[in-house]
């Protein structure tokens, strides 16, 4: 079976090398372009490839009118955008323009093998079911099979772009890094002891990991200012779940999720912000991570102090029930063991652990 060709675009010469070295290694056949237009012209001189690696910022040609151009031309080829944490806006862009996923510089020989990997028998699955179309009635119960691994590993692309999403937001906003992950498993805990379904806890989960992604947008002078925001910062601040919104709800799977995040800091009483929402008004994922955001923010440890322990933020809560929180939301957590949370704070703080460990290992 011929080895997959792979075309790595990179303006700079000793990271086209790297690259194509650790796909070779993995018996991908590799050729190399050192700007878009050489890319284009490979690609226009007859030379097929099952898949593209193009770095983002390059001169003359960038790699969004590499993209465009590409898939114009050659739509059954994947896309796979090399680019810095500072560039992900753009890379998202380019993920809605057709780019099947993107990769975070630097990255490890394993995550751009499973990068390719995927991309590749994603390219495969679509080449099969527009094969099957021409014997649909015969194939019908295969290609109803297939649809459904197809979304599946859609979606689970789909989730480790949104675990780089987080891991980017950390590396911007150091104070709370593992915020994301921690919030997100509170929230789901006390969603299963609400007996939820499993598809809507799903939904809630992604609303909960992303809920901050809109401080992406917020200037690093003002997220990370070690003072006290003014009133105008402190607007610029509020902006964040409009913000995240507009971000996530363009992702068609997410659309739910998108509420949650654009809710987050709504109040059970109508006085949180943007949209003033209050009670039921306010997506039952929102209110449920309401409780969760707030548990984690008083046990966590912070520059002006230390973490409080998670008797003292049961007591916060209950005492804004029907306030901040959902009265009956409150039951529901003030229910639960309270030694779940130090176990699954722990847990998050031990795959935390795990990767800075193997990062610095690694470098």
């Amino acid at each position: 079976m011929p080895a997959d060709r792979i075309l790595i675009v990179d303006d700079e010469e000793p990271i086209r090398d790297f690259v194509s070295a650790m796909l070779s290694s993995a018996n991908f056949a590799c050729s190399q372009a050192a700007s878009g237009k050489e890319a284009l012209a490979l690609l226009d001189s007859g030379e097929e490839y099952e898949l593209m690696l193009s770095d983002l910022m390059m001169p003359v040609m960038d790699g969004i009118a590499l993209l465009e151009a590409s898939k114009e031309r050659f739509p059954d080829m994947p896309v796979v955008m090399v680019t810095a944490v500072t560039d992900v806006s753009i890379a998202l862009n380019a993920i809605r323009n057709g780019a099947y996923d993107y990769l975070l510089k630097p990255f490890e020989r394993e995550q751009l093998l499973a990068t390719v990997r995927r991309a590749l028998e994603n390219r495969r699955l679509k080449l099969e079911n527009r094969a099957y179309q021409t014997n649909l009635e015969a194939l019908v119960t295969a290609r109803t099979e297939q649809l459904r691994k197809a979304v599946k590993e859609l979606e689970e692309s789909y989730d480790i772009t949104l675990e780089a999403l987080g891991d980017a937001l950390d590396l911007k906003d150091r104070e709370t890094e593992g915020h994301s992950k921690r919030v997100t498993a509170f929230t789901i805990a006390i969603a299963k002891t609400m007996g939820l379904p499993s598809d809507q806890i799903r939904v809630i989960a992604r609303g909960a990991f992303l809920h901050d992604i809109g401080k992406m947008a917020i200037p690093d002078a003002i997220l990370n200012k070690p003072g006290k925001l003014d009133g105008p910062e402190f607007e610029i601040m509020r902006e964040h779940p409009y913000r995240g919104y507009q971000i996530v709800k363009k992702i068609p799977f997410l659309a739910e999720a998108a509420e949650i995040v654009y809710a987050h800091q709504e109040k059970f009483d109508g006085t949180g912000y943007p949209r003033g929402l209050k009670a039921e008004e306010i997506p039952l994922g929102a209110r449920i991570f309401s409780i969760a955001d707030t548990l984690d923010a008083m046990t966590s440890n912070r520059p002006y102090r230390a973490a409080l322990p998670d008797s003292a933020a049961r007591e916060e809560i209950s005492r804004w029930s029907g306030r901040q929180f959902d009265p009956d939301l409150v039951k529901v957590f003030l229910s639960m063991p309270e030694n779940i949370w130090p176990a699954l704070r722990e847990d998050i703080g031990a795959q935390i652990h795990r990767v800075a460990y193997s990062a610095a290992a690694k470098g």
